[in-house]
C-alpha cells in the first residue's frame, strides 16, 4: 500500500520536478540558495540506472536554462551513484557520472556525489576522484563526520582542493566504522569544519545543530574568515526560521530541496533523526 505523500510534505516539496519550482521560488525569494535532490537510491536494474542518468541530465538542462543569467544560485544539484547503476557495474556507473557532468560542464551546473552507506564509500570516492580533475568546478562530494575514516578522508579532499559537504551522517552504521555517541561526533565535526574551512575549498557545513552553527560561527569569526569563502546548508523543511536569520545575519545558507515520488526512505531518516519531526507528522492528522 502506498502511504500519502502528505506524511513527506514537511520534508519533501514535491513529487514531481515542476511542483517543487514553487517552493525553490519561494527560497530563493528570501535570499538563500537551493541544491535540487531527485530522491531514490540503490537501484540494481541497468535500464533503471540509465533511465536515473536522463533524468538527472535532464534535471541539469533544466535548472540550468531556468536560472541562467539570475543571482539566483539555483545550479545545484545532488546525486546517488546508487541511482546510476554503482551497485551493478562500477565502469557502467562511471560512464553515466561522466555523461552528466559533460552536460553539468555545459550548463554551468554544479553536482554534489551524496554520500550514502559504508558499503559504497570507497566506491563514491573513487568516482570522485576519477571524474574531479576533469570537471573541478562542476563536482563536489560529502562526507560524514560519524564515519571513523573521515579524518583521512578529509585530509585528502582538502589536498585535492575538492568541494566538500561536511555532515554527521544519517545512515545506521555498526561502531567499528561510527562513532555512536553524540558528544563525539560533534567533537569530530568541529575538527573537520576547522580543517575544512583552513585548508579546504569553498566547505558546505551542513548541520541543523545549535552547537555545531555556533561553534562554525565563532571559528570564522575569530580567524577572519570571510563569509563568501563557504555556506552553510540545511535541508528543506528543517528549521526554516534559523535558515533565514543566518542569511540575515550576513551568512551564505543553500538549503536541500528534495523531490521525487520515492520519497519514503528519505522521509524515514528524517524521523529518525529528531523525535520533533515524529511529532509533527502525527500533529498533521488532526489539523484541518
Amino acid at each position: 500500500m502506498r502511504l500519502p505523500f502528505a506524511l513527506a510534505r514537511r520534508f519533501v516539496a514535491a513529487e514531481t520536478l515542476s511542483g517543487a519550482f514553487p517552493a525553490l521560488d519561494a527560497i530563493h525569494e528570501k535570499g538563500l540558495a537551493t541544491t535540487l535532490d531527485l530522491l531514490g537510491e540503490y537501484i540494481k536494474d541497468r535500464s533503471l540506472a540509465a533511465e536515473a542518468r536522463d533524468e538527472y541530465i535532464s534535471l541539469v538542462e533544466t535548472v540550468g536554462e531556468r536560472y541562467s543569467g539570475t543571482e539566483r544560485d539555483g545550479r545545484n544539484i545532488s546525486i546517488k551513484l546508487s541511482m546510476m547503476g554503482q551497485k551493478i557495474d562500477e565502469d557502467f556507473c562511471l560512464d553515466n557520472l561522466r555523461a552528466l557532468l559533460a552536460v553539468a560542464k555545459q550548463h554551468d551546473v554544479f553536482v554534489r556525489l551524496d554520500m550514502e552507506g559504508t558499503d559504497i564509500t570507497d566506491s563514491t570516492l573513487a568516482m570522485f576522484e576519477e571524474v574531479y580533475p576533469h570537471y573541478p568546478d562542476n563536482v563536489g562530494v560529502v562526507l560524514q563526520a560519524y564515519l571513523k575514516r573521515t579524518a583521512a578522508d578529509i585530509d585528502r579532499m582538502c589536498e585535492l582542493k575538492a568541494r566538500v559537504r561536511l555532515c554527521k551522517g544519517a545512515y545506521r552504521e555498526p561502531a567499528s566504522l561510527a562513532h555512536q555517541d553524540m558528544k563525539t561526533i560533534r567533537e569530530r565535526y568541529v575538527v573537520y569544519m576547522k580543517q575544512l574551512l583552513t585548508d579546504g575549498r569553498y566547505p558546505a557545513i551542513a548541520t541543523h545543530d545549535d552547537l555545531l552553527i555556533g561553534a562554525t560561527r565563532s571559528f570564522v569569526d575569530q580567524h577572519g574568515i570571510a563569509p563568501d569563502r563557504f555556506e552553510f546548508q540545511m535541508l528543506y523543511g528543517m528549521r526554516p526560521a534559523t535558515q533565514e536569520q543566518i542569511v540575515r545575519d550576513g551568512y551564505r545558507m543553500r538549503v536541500y530541496v528534495p523531490y521525487g515520488r520515492q520519497w519514503y526512505p528519505y522521509f524515514t531518516r528524517r524521523l529518525r533523526e529528531r523525535k520533533e519531526n515524529v511529532w509533527f507528522v502525527l500533529s498533521t492528522f488532526f489539523r484541518r
